[in-house]
């Protein structure tokens, strides 16, 4: 909000604004640029009231009235920044929740009485593809850690590239969680909320922890240096970007290695099976292994060009 902003609105808005804002401020778990962005949001939105959605001199007159909002003019509004300032769905989503945000405050003020935002939809956002992996990237990666890391740092990377488990699943991994047989394997995973299940273990994700475990001392599986407790999924995120940079390899995190796991299952393997394996609760989830990104796409296209 540009200083000065203010003393262009009716009376009512500044008071509006400043109401809300004292209630925002008084939350201890809103961070100062998110009220920044919050009383932004709602400017805006009084901004076009007082002067697109009324006559300007029925605004100056009457001001920003709460009970006169209505589910058409949030609906008119949210076509006002799709069509006319042409916003991106995220950003157009932004304004519509703090709206949501702060009608509902004021229905629990008693300011009104029904909430006009409750029904307005948010504009469906296009689900794009995670960034994948390819096998160069992969192999550049596996061998900056096995030229360059520490034993317990080659079994993480390759524990997770061949079993698809989350940043925070690798750290919680305790040795009695690993049961290894001569032709099979898995590991005992507590995944979001608790939930559990058992991750199938490949030869080659045998194979690494048979010769790491033997290093292992004490009950978690992977220890960090400093604090001698299992490593921690921020300490887990530096460790991969750490080798990824080694490996000439861009924005690499730990979910990159879940995904390329994921990407070349479902290339041979039914989706069901595959959630199962990924601890994906909907199969919705486990579809975005099979839908293309925008190279795929591009290249589909061009198999029909005239030129």
């Amino acid at each position: 909000m540009k200083p000065g902003a203010i003393s262009s609105l009716s009376l009512s808005s500044r008071q509006e604004l400043a109401d809300y804002k004292s209630y925002l401020c008084g939350q201890r778990d809103i961070s100062p640029v998110t009220i920044r962005n919050y009383l932004s949001d709602l400017h805006s939105f009084i901004v076009w009231y007082e002067t697109k959605s009324i006559k300007s001199s029925e605004a100056i007159r009457v001001g920003f009235q709460l009970e006169q909002i209505t589910t058409p003019t949030l609906i008119r509004y949210r076509s006002y920044l799709q069509s006319q300032l042409k916003l991106a769905p995220a950003s157009i989503n932004r304004y519509l929740v703090t709206l949501k945000s702060y009608f509902s405050w004021a229905v629990d003020l008693k300011k009104i009485t029904n909430n006009p935002a409750t029904v307005v939809k948010l504009i469906p956002l296009m689900k794009s593809s995670p960034r994948q992996i390819n096998d160069a990237e992969e192999s550049a990666l596996v061998s900056a850690v096995t030229s360059h890391g520490l034993f317990r740092d080659r079994a993480i990377i390759i524990l997770m590239l061949h079993t698809g488990l989350r940043a925070a699943e690798v750290c919680q991994l305790k040795s009695e969680h690993i049961h290894l047989r001569k032709r099979g394997g898995y590991l005992q995973v507590y995944g979001k909320r608790n939930k559990y299940r058992e991750v199938p273990l490949n030869a080659t994700a045998r194979k690494v922890l048979s010769e790491y475990l033997p290093t292992v001392t004490g009950s978690w599986l992977f220890v960090s240096r400093k604090t001698k407790t299992t490593i921690t999924t921020r300490a887990l995120g530096y460790l991969v970007d750490k080798y990824a940079r080694i490996a000439g390899v861009e924005d690499v995190s730990p979910h990159d290695l879940r995904h390329r796991f994921g990407y070349r299952m479902a290339e041979t393997v039914p989706l069901h099976r595959l959630a199962q394996i990924m601890g994906h609760d909907s199969l919705d989830t486990t579809m975005v292994y099979v839908r293309g990104t925008s190279e795929d796409l591009q290249r589909d296209v061009e198999q029909i060009a005239w030129q």
